[in-house]
């Protein structure tokens, strides 16, 4: 198929998946387009809350017959496995689809074996290498075994998130404060600890500029021994509390977290780093300066620069006059 027409449907893809981060766990938010021999898209899909359809499912039901013949572009390999559904491999067979190209191979080894099974029923396949960032935190899952936690902080340039005299609404703007909540809304859970929720009194909730709440709402865990007051925010929202980060992380990989977001404070941060627990970072760098104040980290993490914390940058993103910077562990 013509390279032009792939790169348009891949991007489909991709953006059927984005769609529904935060709602698939503890499946990934795949995506999946559809593509007939003259190169017209004819049907997105994407997956489906636990137990619903796999994004190729969702495409194949709204193409019709029309997915006789056409290409299946995914922007993950599809499963060759019986869960709570059918395997998509053998759906897409069945469908009497001509080619599939997948841009993430499955590294869940119960799922994977999908483009093989296709290949041997006579679907051509290509794997098409390219990084979906829907999926990124659910591959990391998959790998360690417990939910990817993605460290967000904001802070001065010269690393502080708070003033030597405690403030520290705002450091970021208006346009930076928006994008977090944007993407609360993508995640199973937001995790601080009990320093933040004590002093803070958060809400941890996703919420629209005019305060009215996003249709997904993450999980509000606490990290800690102290005990959060009645009253509080949380304590009208619901929360859960877990004594170690350790315990918190166990607790919901069991319960089907994939994907969490760890918003402080310094202390609990410290901890999670210690532990070789943080897999991606979202610094929002202000461009202020304070000299002095409180730092992102509670203390130390390495005790020489070789033993320094190291991570690939994947994203630099003007945010207003912010600018926000994400990373991701490379190992």
């Amino acid at each position: 198929m013509d390279a032009a027409v792939l790169a348009t449907a891949a991007s489909a893809a991709i953006l059927a998946g984005e769609s529904v981060r935060g709602r698939t766990s503890p499946n990934p938010p795949v995506g999946c387009a559809l593509v007939d021999a003259s190169g017209e898209l004819i049907a997105t899909g994407a997956t489906e809350p636990a137990g619903g359809a796999h994004a190729e499912a969702v495409a194949l039901r709204e193409a019709g017959e029309r997915a006789r013949g056409a290409t299946a572009v995914v922007t993950l390999e599809p499963c060759n496995h019986t869960g709570r559904t059918g395997p998509c491999s053998h759906a897409l067979v069945e469908a009497g689809v001509g080619e599939v190209v997948y841009l993430t191979a499955d590294p869940n080894p119960l799922a994977a074996g999908g483009a093989d099974f296709l290949r041997e029923h006579g679907v051509a396949v290509q794997h098409m290498p390219i990084r979906v960032g829907a999926l990124q935190p659910w591959l990391h899952a998959v790998r360690r075994g417990r939910p990817c936690v993605t460290w967000k902080f904001a802070a001065t340039l010269d690393g502080f998130t708070a003033a030597a005299d405690g403030t520290s609404q705002w450091i970021t703007g208006a346009e930076s404060r928006e994008l977090v909540h944007e993407d609360r809304a993508t995640r199973d859970a937001i995790i601080v600890g009990t320093g933040t929720a004590l002093a803070d009194d958060p809400s941890l909730t996703a919420r629209h500029p005019d305060g009215s709440l996003y249709a997904h709402q993450p999980r509000r865990v606490v990290v800690g021994s102290r005990a959060v007051p009645t009253g509080t925010n949380l304590d009208r929202l619901g929360y859960e509390q877990y004594a170690t980060p350790e315990e918190a992380l166990a607790a919901l990989w069991e319960s089907g977290a994939r994907d969490v977001l760890l918003e402080g404070g310094a202390g609990l941060a410290q901890s999670f780093l210690s532990a070789g627990l943080v897999d991606m970072v979202q610094a929002y760098l202000a461009p202020a300066l304070l000299g002095a104040g409180r730092g992102v980290l509670g203390g130390p993490v390495a005790a020489t620069l070789a033993e320094a914390h190291r991570f690939t940058r994947t994203l630099v993103r003007p945010v207003g006059d912010d600018v926000l910077i994400e990373l991701e562990r490379s190992d």
